[in-house]
């Protein structure tokens, strides 16, 4: 089973896609100076240790079946494809896992450094190997494979760990043939990027440590449940409140080290100064005044730093041009950034045709996240704070205004956020009642209500969802599901987050008396479980859709709930007291659906989606790669030539945000033209009975 997204795993899984180590002679020299634990990680540790026991759903406390879990996921995420660790190394970490549970009652982090500081070693031991295999002849002929790591344990001697190096760097080599490097670029290449995955391995700090670590223990209780560490924390506030004070610029480090300009935020003060572009390499970072600070090779975290600063504020960047010349140095003053990007969004379109010939006007609203400046809002000093409810009912204000027929409100990449924005947004469609029941570890079911009289809008509605969507996604949905107010369409089913996480802040905690209580990061701990007003959890099942659409996503393999480890099972609390608007019943959803299956079918672009659907299926099917050289590239030929309709695919994560028409929202439009259809004959029956 695959792990989920994790706050800091994600980026381990991220940098771990490069494979890379380096090894030096030196390394008796350098384990001296290895990454030790600070003094607040002991107490950081014991407030988590008790805040689990006490707060967590499952009401237990860390025992020995915990810790080995927890242990078992460390080790995972330090080497998900199973080339660092030996099994004896497993093995003796695992059975080291019996005293975990004593040691976080005393803040004790020992085995977490003691797996990572043989991970070292074994990073560096196969850096040596991976320079022997590069240096000495390889055989792209010979028919052999390069097998999936789920398909493998965790290699028992020297010999086996070399022959799956060996077939993984020849498979690495091959797919830069692919791309037109030659083999001695190709060497060169990978030489470097393992030796500066060895560097940034070394340069992880007790911070970063203690996140994964602590993070690895709490996942052994479900998998949402975490330790942000005091860089993440900010990071979560920033991406809550939407916005942030500095340039606004996304950036990444690359292959080769450097910190590259990935996206260049509309409005922000890069935007502004005009000069950076997308693709620029940053090489230095330095304030008004003071030297310039080399960033190559630094950690993305730690350039973040030097460039994020109070607005009205100057930071100098020394700029390697994407577009080629010489290095140059922009002078930019830090900004209030608006992360646009991921505020609710609205957009009319004229789509179908009335009965006397006018066309419909449907409002679509693209809704990212839940979002809400959460500090503000507890502060309670601003009363225009971010919020999602507030901006979308000044969409629907708006689409009133334009009188629009019908409402899509598309879910289809809301991973979720506020629970108390989705409460307060599914209030926007109903007129009073129970959105969501929760329950706690104690077995205590209340419901949440939305108490405010009236709706924003009271026209027919369409909720787009996909299997990205989750968490406060699904409550919006499964309650407009429950009402009888609108259509739910999209995959099968939604992901399947049916739990609750309260963020409680380490610093408060410890200091509870402290106005400004010290940043020692957060336990984002599952602490209730939610249920439609029906009844039913969404934990693993999901919100099923009305009407089902092709689409890749609701293929994807180890993106649902179900896929996770540890995750809460699914149950049932007693049904809610609400009334039905009686706007969907299950005849017009029969007909609704076949109505779109033969439109799906006849569609051109759906037929590619499904052909790209059965490819992505048969291709997870494998449980091995050809790293003989003439099936590579015969396969490679085959994947090249469907890459083009893979392009048509719009999925959740698409890099472009903005609403656009595209074959499956027209798909959507039309269901909604047939299902104003049947609402408007609906009523025309009634006034005549």
């Amino acid at each position: 089973m695959s792990r989920g997204k994790f706050l800091f795993s994600g980026r381990v899984l991220t940098r771990f896609a490069a494979l890379a180590a380096v090894f030096s002679a030196t390394y008796l020299i350098w384990a001296a100076d290895l990454v030790q634990p600070q003094d607040n990680d002991r107490y950081v540790t014991k407030v988590v240790t008790d805040l689990m026991a006490h707060h967590h759903l499952r009401q237990a406390t860390m025992d020995d079946t915990l810790a080995e879990r927890g242990v078992k996921l460390y080790i995972e995420d330090l080497d998900p494809l199973k080339v660092y660790f030996t099994k004896a190394d497993v093995q003796t970490f695992v059975a080291q896992s019996r005293n975990v549970d004593d040691q976080m009652k005393e803040g004790d982090l020992s085995l977490g450094y003691t797996i990572f500081h043989r991970y070292l070693q074994r990073v560096g031991e196969r850096l040596a190997l991976i320079h022997r295999i590069l240096d000495a002849p390889l055989d792209f002929t010979r028919d052999e494979s390069m097998v999936n790591a789920d398909e493998l344990d965790y290699a028992v001697s020297d010999a086996e760990i070399s022959d799956r190096w060996r077939k993984r760097l020849k498979f690495q080599l091959l797919d830069f043939k692919a791309d037109d490097l030659t083999l001695e670029e190709g060497i060169a290449k990978l030489k470097r990027r393992y030796e500066r995955f060895q560097r940034r391995m070394e340069q992880t700090d007790s911070d970063e440590l203690l996140e994964i670590y602590l993070t690895s223990l709490t996942n052994a209780y479900d998998p949402h449940t975490s330790y942000m560490s005091p860089s993440t924390l900010t990071n979560f506030r920033i991406q809550m409140r939407l916005n942030l004070e500095g340039i606004g610029a996304a950036l990444r480090t690359d292959d080769e080290g450097y910190t590259v300009v990935t996206k260049i935020l509309p409005a922000g003060a890069a935007d502004k100064h005009g000069q950076l572009k997308v693709d620029d390499k940053i090489v230095a970072v330095g304030q008004s005044t003071g030297e310039m600070v080399d960033i190559y090779d630094m950690k993305i975290g730690d350039v973040v730093k030097l460039i994020r600063g109070s607005a009205g504020t100057i930071v100098r960047l020394e700029v390697l041009p994407a577009a080629g010349g010489d290095k140059r140095i922009y002078t930019l003053t830090r900004a209030r950034v608006e992360l646009s990007d991921e505020e609710a969004k609205g957009k009319v379109f004229e789509y179908g045709q009335r009965d006397g010939g006018a066309p419909y006007r449907m409002g679509v609203i693209d809704l990212p996240s839940f979002y809400m400046d959460m500090a503000a809002a507890r502060a309670g000093n601003n009363p225009n704070y971010r919020s999602t409810t507030r901006d979308v009912r000044r969409i629907l204000d708006d689409f009133r205004a334009q009188n629009v027929d019908l409402v899509v409100l598309d879910l289809r990449r809301n991973g979720g956020g506020s629970l108390t924005e989705a409460i307060d947004l599914t209030g926007l469609f109903i007129d009073q009642g129970p959105v969501v029941q929760v329950k706690d570890g104690r077995g205590r079911v209340q419901p949440y209500y939305d108490e405010q009289a009236g709706m924003s809008w009271r026209g027919p509605l369409i909720v787009l969802t996909s299997r990205f969507s989750a968490s406060a996604s699904e409550i919006l949905a499964g309650a407009i599901q429950d009402y009888g107010r609108g259509l739910v369409i999209g995959d099968r089913a939604t992901h399947g987050k049916g739990t609750v996480q309260s963020l409680m802040e380490l610093g408060r905690e410890l200091f509870p008396r402290l106005a400004n209580a010290p940043n020692l990061g957060a336990l984002k701990v599952t602490v209730q479980k939610f249920y439609r007003p029906s009844g039913d959890s969404t934990q693993k099942r999901g919100v099923l859709a009305d009407v089902v659409l092709p689409s890749l996503s609701g293929v994807l393999q180890g993106i649902g709930e179900e896929d996770l480890d540890y995750c809460i099972e699914w149950d049932q609390v007693p049904r809610a007291r609400y009334a039905s608007y009686r706007m969907v019943s299950p005849n017009l959803i029969t007909q609704l659906q076949a109505r779109a299956t033969g439109r799906v079918e006849a569609n051109e672009k759906f037929a590619e989606v499904k052909k790209v659907m059965k490819r992505y299926v048969e291709e997870k099917e494998k449980k091995a790669v050809s790293v003989n050289e003439k099936e590579f590239f015969a396969r490679r030929a085959e994947l090249d030539a469907a890459a083009e309709e893979e392009k048509l695919l719009d999925e959740p994560e698409r890099k472009d945000t903005s609403i656009q028409r595209d074959y499956y929202l027209d798909e959507v439009l039309n269901i909604a033209v047939d299902y104003l259809g049947a609402l408007n004959r609906s009523t025309s029956t009634a006034q005549t009975k």
